[in-house]
């Protein structure tokens, strides 16, 4: 893939990880070498602390843990996940992070408002925190509770008018201990000051949400769903940047291929471009539970376990955690098409635990390398972010020593800082690189999400 395709990342990370130059973007063919490239940046370094592990000159700082203060009189929750990051006015950044979660979890402090209530008990403890930063000095100066009353707010999204979608991971209905119906996306606006006003996106379906992204061109979301059968859904909003109007939901469909997981019988080839279409799906509230069973039926491609999701301007990655013949993880590449025909490619396919092991959040760096959230449990978890270069060749960027999974992972405005989550206990880091890389970062100009 050109150069100048990998600049569109710009549309929603800025200028950062820099040093490198994009390339023409040519997916490593499955069973090539099968371990992890070195990393462009040298090897991992122990951390002395026994937290995480970063190439020399790197450096990390905890800018908010599980049970810190928060302005708001409660402290910070449990179990923190998909994360999103905004410019705001006067030198400030806002990070909005999911927390995932359920009905018998801690709140982290009594909520006054929220989506739903455990039956005749306290409100669901679901939902988002919102972090306010000066943007030189990475100081948080507020975090507060931005959305409650919700079940398993996995990933999300951020949207170019400024706000995040987060998902529920979470379809239980209503009267099994809970008021409502779950299953959906809420949006919350990056620059609120306190909790919003839960408004479930219905039209969005009812299912095991994932992640969303939002093309800037169009207005169009693209949604995964994590399950072993799950589908890659489009959301057609009846007004472009008011989801809450409503629109369409589709499913993605590739003549001849039903299947994109690799695990039996056809199998898909690295690099193979298929030609896209969408379907449109009825009674997307789902009642009864079955709408991708329904989408299968009529032609819907099969993703296994689809999760992180990442558009610039005109392409879309997202991450299957399942999917590949060693069940090690995939990742595809979506090209929407002016003309309505949309363009997939299977980008990169794991073949060993060393390139990624269970890929679930995913971003991507303004110099066009992906990055990769593993969330693997085995014995002895042991979880990396791993880079992929435009080449489709894995190295390790950061090797979590604690036993939990790396999540949110996501880009300052300015791009000089990679934020992301320990999951449990919550802890958000803030990495830094060495002045002599991000000096080389070019003189492409840092986009605001907020649009000033």
């Amino acid at each position: 893939m050109p150069q100048t395709d990998r600049r569109t990342f710009l549309n929603a990370t800025g200028i950062a990880f820099a040093g490198l130059l994009a390339s023409g973007c040519t997916p490593r063919a499955l069973g090539d070498a099968s371990a992890a490239t070195h990393s462009p940046y040298g090897p991992l370094v122990p951390d002395p602390a026994g937290f995480l592990d970063l190439p020399e000159g790197f450096s990390y700082r905890v800018i908010s843990k599980l049970g810190d203060a928060m302005d708001d009189g409660g402290t910070v929750p449990d179990r923190g996940d998909g994360m999103g990051c905004f410019a705001l006015p006067d030198g400030k950044i806002a990070l909005v992070r999911n927390h995932e979660l359920k009905a018998k979890h801690d709140a982290g402090g009594a909520l006054a408002s929220g989506y739903d209530r455990k039956t005749g008990g306290d409100i669901l403890p679901g939902g988002t925190t919102t972090l306010v930063l000066d943007a030189k000095t990475l100081k948080v100066e507020r975090q507060y509770r931005s959305l409650a009353g919700t079940i398993r707010n996995c990933a999300g999204g951020i949207t170019p008018w400024g706000s995040w979608l987060s998902c529920e991971e979470d379809v239980t209905r209503a009267g099994d201990g809970v008021g409502r119906d779950h299953g959906w996306v809420f949006e919350v606006p990056a620059d609120a000051l306190g909790l919003v006003d839960a408004v479930p996106l219905k039209a969005m379906g009812r299912f095991n949400h994932e992640a969303a992204a939002v093309d800037p061109a169009t207005g169009v979301v693209y949604l995964t769903e994590d399950e072993d059968d799950s589908l890659l859904y489009r959301f057609l909003p009846a007004q472009p940047g008011a989801l809450a109007k409503g629109g369409t939901l589709q499913a993605l469909v590739v003549d001849g291929h039903a299947d994109s997981r690799n695990w039996n019988g056809a199998k898909i080839a690295a690099g193979a471009r298929m030609r896209a279409r969408w379907i449109t799906l009825d009674a997307v509230e789902n009642p009864k539970g079955d709408l991708r069973q329904r989408g299968a039926a009529k032609g819907a491609m099969l993703f296994a376990r689809g999760e992180g999701i990442h558009m610039g301007d005109g392409e879309i990655y997202f991450c299957c955690t399942s999917g590949g013949a060693a069940k090690l993880g995939q990742i595809f590449r979506l090209v929407p098409g002016a003309d309505g025909a949309d363009t997939l490619e299977l980008f990169f396919e794991s073949t060993a635990p060393d390139q990624f092991n269970y890929g679930d959040n995913l971003t991507v760096a303004p110099n066009g390398h992906l990055i990769v959230c593993e969330d693997q449990y085995g014995t002895v978890v042991d979880n990396y972010l791993r880079g992929i270069s435009p080449e489709g060749e894995a190295y390790p960027l950061a090797r979590l020593r604690y036993q939990t999974e790396l999540a949110g992972a996501c880009f300052s405005p300015d791009g000089l800082t990679l934020f992301v989550n320990a999951y449990s206990p919550t802890a958000t880091l803030a990495i830094t690189m060495p002045r002599a890389i991000s000096d080389q970062s070019g003189s492409e100009a840092a986009i605001s999400l907020r649009g000033a």
